[in-house]
């Protein structure tokens, strides 16, 4: 096994069958470590996060909380690491500047959140994209996409500790993958990359490893992403947002199986037997 994996470390642990020791060995575990946001100097947020494609982070999640409009409005991501964690100084527009300001203002004085960054109910469910029908996919593309991941997740191979979420074209083809100990960030990583790269979103769809939630389907509606396909269950909040967006939220995607929620326009469920090809993602 290589001696370094980026995203984990070798640890001493010592290794129990049935309950009998076994051994005592080196094993990689995910690398998770606070990751600070500031923006033009301000900081605004911490995450705990996998230390990998943070360029591609910064712009998800700047993208997915709205605090950016677009992709040009980040003008340059500065790295610094230290004992207590990574900083990322994000230089941004002044538009979007004033944008943070007014939302911090609205929340000084709180001294509490279940959604930080709220002040309130009406701010929960931000104004989000209808999104345009008329692709119609394979179901056959998602469950092509899902087989995939065992190959991709290269972090989760080693670790078995984290998420994944991967832009897939309508064919299924996984493109582009991110990974993280949290899905939230691996959603914003792909979000990013997918941004900084141009690519047309609304021309494929979004799979995650993990389950659906109303966070999970905000951030697909906000770069304009059609389908989001989870392999576990959704939340009621997740189906109704994605109903609104007229999103099509599919959960329990595993092999030829999946549960369809809302909008099941989008898919031929009929069964298609053709063979579908393999490339490799980004």
């Amino acid at each position: 096994m290589a001696s370094e994996k980026p995203g984990a470390r070798r640890l001493p642990v010592q290794r129990l069958r049935a309950g009998l020791a076994q051994q005592r060995l080196q094993d990689w575990v995910a690398d998770e470590v606070p990751v600070a946001l500031e923006y033009n100097g301000i900081s605004h947020a911490v995450m705990l996060a996998t230390p990998l494609d943070l360029e591609d982070f910064a712009l998800g999640f700047s993208l997915s909380e709205g605090i950016l409009s677009a992709a040009h409005e980040l003008y340059g991501v500065e790295e610094e690491a230290s004992e207590l964690g990574i900083t990322l100084h994000l230089q941004v527009a002044g538009e979007a500047f004033a944008r943070l300001k007014e939302r911090r203002r609205s929340l000084a004085g709180r001294t509490g959140c279940g959604l930080c960054g709220t002040e309130s109910l009406a701010q929960v469910a931000r104004n989000l994209p209808v999104l345009p029908g008329g692709q119609v996919l394979r179901r056959e593309a998602i469950s092509h996409a899902m087989a995939q991941f065992v190959d991709l997740q290269t972090l989760q191979q080693a670790t078995g500790a984290v998420h994944a979420a991967a832009w897939c074209s309508a064919d299924g083809e996984v493109q582009w993958l991110r990974e993280d100990v949290g899905r939230h960030n691996a959603l914003d990583k792909l979000i990013g990359a997918l941004a900084r790269h141009q690519v047309d979103a609304s021309q494929g769809f979004i799979a995650v490893t993990s389950r659906a939630s109303f966070e999970m389907v905000q951030k697909t509606a906000s770069a304009g992403v059609p389908l989001l396909a989870a392999v576990s269950a959704p939340t009621s909040f997740a189906v109704a947002t994605a109903t609104r967006a007229n999103m099509t939220l599919v959960g329990f995607a595993r092999q030829q199986d999946l549960v369809v929620y809302c909008h099941p326009e989008r898919l031929a469920l009929e069964q298609d037997t053709a063979p579908l090809p393999y490339h490799h993602a980004h």
